[in-house]
């Protein structure tokens, strides 16, 4: 079972995908009660800060694997630090398009959620290859969504609809069917 934790809160109101933001992890109630929550099983991350804070965060005492590029947020290329409403008005078409059919479509120099669910795959398959039973990743909403898509068996539109939360557990079997948790301690 992998244990997907999202990072903590970043109060970004503008996308963030591989801009290196930190997280806030001023909540060291919410961080002991997400760690006591967890089982006792090694801990990696993304290489980007808000990941790799919280994971040590939460590690206490389990083994911290190194970090994985591969399990990085989506690469939003130029829309990256823009907001929402800019976007639009920038990129009408495509901004619409993006969300309304994601799969092929990319932002600007930025990957398509098909690429990024590609790389987040066999990321998990390469760690998968040096680590079996639990593990706990912390990472990202794209990143976890991909793999709420792979268990789950929908498509890119529907599983955008989910909510993953900050510091939110999402546990997902390597194989069989789904069984997904998505649990904010």
């Amino acid at each position: 079972m992998i244990w997907w934790i999202r990072h903590g809160p970043t109060h970004q109101k503008a996308f963030t995908g591989w801009r290196d933001v930190p997280a806030d992890l001023s909540d060291t109630a919410a961080l002991e009660r997400l760690s006591d929550f967890l089982p006792d099983a090694p801990v990696l991350s993304s290489d980007l800060i808000r990941t790799r804070d919280t994971a040590d965060a939460i590690a206490r005492g389990r083994a911290r694997l190194p970090d994985h590029a591969g399990l990085r947020e989506i690469d939003f290329g130029a829309w990256d630090g823009l907001t929402f409403d800019v976007i639009a008005d920038r990129w009408p078409e495509l901004s619409r398009t993006y969300w309304e059919q994601p799969g092929d479509i990319a932002a600007p120099d930025g990957e398509s959620w098909n690429d990024a669910a590609a790389r987040v795959e066999a990321a998990r398959q390469d760690i998968r290859s040096r680590h079996s039973g639990d593990l706990i990743i912390v990472a990202h909403f794209g990143t976890i969504l991909t793999q709420v898509q792979r268990a789950a068996g929908c498509t890119a539109y529907e599983v955008l609809a989910q909510k993953i939360d900050n510091l939110s557990v999402t546990c997902i079997p390597d194989e069989g069917p789904a069984t997904l948790i998505n649990h904010v301690v």
